[in-house]
Formats: structure tokens, sequence, C-alpha cells
């Protein structure tokens, strides 16, 4: 399995993350989410790099021009709700993929909010069969939640590759994934790696709950 770790180099990525991570510019949700989609849209060009390309002839107005051009189909997945900025970047960059989507969100099983369980409900996807299949999801924690939402979007075929996306990812998270997804085609793309979590299963120092800064806190 591949670990892509974009903090690894310099870029206006870092910038973004620093903004992101900073808990007064936090107070602005428009903000927030802008990054996050930026974000997004960054690590969707660095994978647009690993896609197989063809050359077409293109009729312009004076001619042709051969192009290469991207021949894999696409089928952009995230989880509800903290994905939903994090996919808009990345469907901002890949305007022509088949989308999916799945409700898989953490609910605490003791008292003391030590114990988390994943409930997973919704799924709406197009057929992943054979098709490159991208799951972004800002924060891989314990990657429990990723694991039963890929999981979730087999029930609709089996990809060809999977690049699973986050913003923020754990050890942990990395290492969930990779003894429960295919290793010979499966890539993890971050744009951090932090040390691990709290006892409540939040990435430290990470940057809190993505679901509420982009969207508000919840009942």
């Amino acid at each position: 399995m591949k670990i892509i770790n974009l903090s690894d180099n310099v870029s206006i990525v870092n910038q973004y993350m620093a903004e992101i991570r900073d808990k007064d510019y936090q107070r602005n949700r428009l903000l927030f989410r802008n990054n996050i989609m930026r974000i997004g849209e960054m690590m969707a060009y660095e994978i647009s790099k690993t896609l197989d390309y063809e050359t077409k002839d293109i009729a312009t107005p004076l001619g042709i021009a051969k192009v290469d051009v991207p021949v894999d189909k696409l089928v952009l997945a995230t989880i509800f709700r903290a994905g939903l900025p994090f996919h808009t970047g990345f469907l901002n960059v890949f305007d022509h993929a088949g989308n999916a989507f799945v409700s898989a969100y953490r609910e605490y099983i003791d008292e003391a909010h030590h114990e988390v369980g994943i409930h997973v409900e919704y799924l709406a996807t197009p057929s992943i069969d054979e098709k490159t299949l991208i799951i972004a999801d800002p924060m891989l924690a314990t990657g429990g939640s990723m694991e039963l939402g890929y999981q979730a979007f087999l029930s609709k075929g089996t990809p060809k590759r999977i690049h699973v996306c986050c913003v923020i990812a754990t050890p942990q998270g990395i290492d969930h994934i990779r003894r429960t997804m295919p290793d010979d085609k499966t890539t993890v793309w971050c744009a951090a790696i932090d040390p691990g979590m709290n006892e409540h299963k939040y990435i430290v120092p990470g940057f809190g709950d993505a679901g509420d800064l982009c969207f508000g806190d919840k009942l």
C-alpha cells in the first residue's frame, strides 16, 4: 500500500493547513470549508498524475491537436457530513466522475465517551466495478468509518484502484486501512499525519471535529 503525505514537500497546502488548524481562524465556517475544499482540489490534481491516459485528436478552429486525456472511469465517494466540502474539491477537478455517498458516523457506546462505534445508514452510489474509487473523508482517525464506508460501496462492485483521501491521518488509521483494504491497489493520500488520538478518539493536534467546524454543532 502506498502512503503519500503532501506535507513531505512544501507547497501552498501548508498555508491551508495552518489556517484550518488555527482555533481563531476556525470561527469563520466559510473560510474553513473553502480551505478543506482547496486541499481536495490540490490532492485531486496530484491523483490525476497517476491515472491512465490516451492520446486523442481534438478539432480546434484551426486544425487538429493531439491531447493526452485520462481514460479512467472515476467514482468520487464521501462520507456524510464532514466529507462534503472535501468531496466538492475533488469534483471541481474531476467534473466527469460519478459520485457516491454514504452516512457513517461515530457513536459513543460508553458513558465516558471513550469507546466509539460506527453506524451506517444511507447509501447512494453508481456501480464501482472496475472503476477508480476515490474515497474522500477529512479525518482518518481510527479508520473505522472509512472501512465501513468502503464495505458499503463494495455492494456495488469491485474497484480497479482505490484512493483513500484525507486531510489528516493517524498512524493507527493508516494501519487499519492497511489491514482492511487490498494492499496491492490502495493508496492513502493525506496532507498531514498527526501522532495519535486522545481518549475521545479525536486526532491530536488535529483541528477538532470537521463536521461541526464546517456546518455547526449537532445534537
